[in-house]
């Protein structure tokens, strides 16, 4: 019998290990909550349970989008980062669909990509809201006019 590391994430690994290589503590609190729930989740999947575990997931994802919302600025989010909130919630939707399926299967299919997106929005954004940044204070203000990278150069 094999045992996992109860503290490694299973379902969100690329997306924790971003946050936490960033310092993004209330995104990476987040990213471990929603992980244990779709732990919960693939269970009651996979023991075909209509549990209130299956149900409890989509809030869960729903919070973590808006807390990677905060985290990379809802300006960058809804502008330059586009591209990525409709990778993230075309994933969610994807999720979601498993779940009202019950096919564990296409569930954790589906976790693959959701959690590829989530971290790749994460790091991708210029303007990573860490403490200490330009019009950041203290670790908050992630909505707050981040200063932006001049054009034609990435950071």
């Amino acid at each position: 019998m094999v045992f996992r590391n109860a503290c490694a994430p299973a379902f969100l690994p690329l997306t924790v290990d971003a946050a936490a290589r960033l310092n993004a503590g209330l995104l990476l609190r987040q990213a471990l909550v929603t992980d244990r729930a779709a732990d919960e989740c693939w269970t009651a999947l996979l023991a075909g349970c209509g549990t209130a575990a299956r149900r409890g997931l989509a809030p869960q994802l729903r919070r973590l989008s808006e807390a990677t919302s905060e985290h990379v600025g809802v300006r960058w989010w809804f502008a330059e980062g586009t591209g990525h909130r409709r990778r993230v919630a075309s994933a969610q939707e994807n999720l979601e669909d498993a779940i009202a399926d019950g096919d564990g299967q296409e569930f954790a299919l589906a976790f693959v990509g959701y959690d590829h997106a989530m971290a790749s929005a994460v790091v991708a954004c210029p303007r990573r809201g860490r403490p200490g940044s330009p019009g950041m204070s203290a670790g908050h203000g992630s909505l707050r006019e981040q200063p932006r990278a001049p054009q034609g150069r990435r950071t």
